[in-house]
Formats: C-alpha cells, structure tokens, sequence
C-alpha cells in the first residue's frame, strides 16, 4: 500500500481476555503494514455496528476492523446477537460503502474462542486486520481508475 491507511479498531470488551488478544493480533498486522489506528471499547458486540456508524460520519478512518467474541449459551441470546451484528456489519458494508474487517467470533465455548484469538493459535485478530487492509486498498484502486 503506498498511502497509510488510518483504521478504527471497534472492541467489544465483554470477554476481555480474548478481546486483548485479538487485538494484539489486529495491532501487529497494521503496524507491519504502516497503518495507523485508534481503538473503541465497547462493551459487547452488538454496539459494534452503532460505534462504526457514528465514525463514518467523521470521514476520519480509511477501514474499520470490528473485534469481539459471542460464546453460546443457554438461551437464544447467541442467536440474535450473531444474526444482528453480522446483518448490521454488512448493511453497513453495502450502504455506507466502508472497508471492514470482520474478527467477531461465534463459538461454543471459551475453549474454541480462545483458539481462533489467539496470536500462536489462528489469529483471528490478524486476519481480520489483513482483510480490513486488502478492502481499503481496493477501494482505493476503483476510486483512482474512475470511469471507463
């Protein structure tokens, strides 16, 4: 990427352990690459879309990455928050038009998360900030070649 690409960081913070750890994974793939960033705590995922919506009206970020973790539990709370945060993320996506890289694990239990969060592990943190990256230079490609 030839331009520095200034990128939020929206963490929900309920499990705060794996929310550190993806990202710590998230931070080291954008410094790698030269980018700059600010973080937003959150405290769960489903304030995510609501956070990345208020600063898209800044015009302050080239990407966004959205961070957190839903455990499954007893009820069906895990089943609308994984619904809605993932249709809202994508709305946001098609409407708003933002580079997003999306880290918000879904899982069974604290055992799985901890292994998709996890730097040594599957780094999740990584590769969402991998994906945020490779969009916003995307955009920035069909943005430079305007009209055929």
């Amino acid at each position: 990427m030839t331009e520095a690409s200034n990128i939020l960081i929206v963490e929900a913070r309920y499990y705060e352990d794996i929310a550190d750890e993806l990202a710590r994974g998230a931070i080291a793939e954008l410094e790698a690459a030269g980018a700059s960033y600010e973080r937003a705590a959150l405290p769960g995922t489903f304030e995510i879309v609501a956070a990345i919506r208020f600063a898209i009206d800044s015009g302050k970020y080239d990407g966004y990455i959205a961070l957190g973790c839903v455990i499954r539990g007893e009820t069906t709370h895990y089943d609308y928050i994984c619904t809605e945060s993932a249709r809202g993320l994508t709305d946001l996506v098609i409407q708003q038009g933002i580079a997003l890289g999306y880290g918000i694990l879904t899982t069974e239990d604290r055992e799985q998360a901890w292994r998709r969060a996890a730097v040594a592990e599957l780094n999740k943190g990584a590769d969402a900030a991998k994906a945020c990256l490779t969009m916003v230079a995307l955009k920035r490609r069909f943005r430079s070649s305007g009209p055929s």
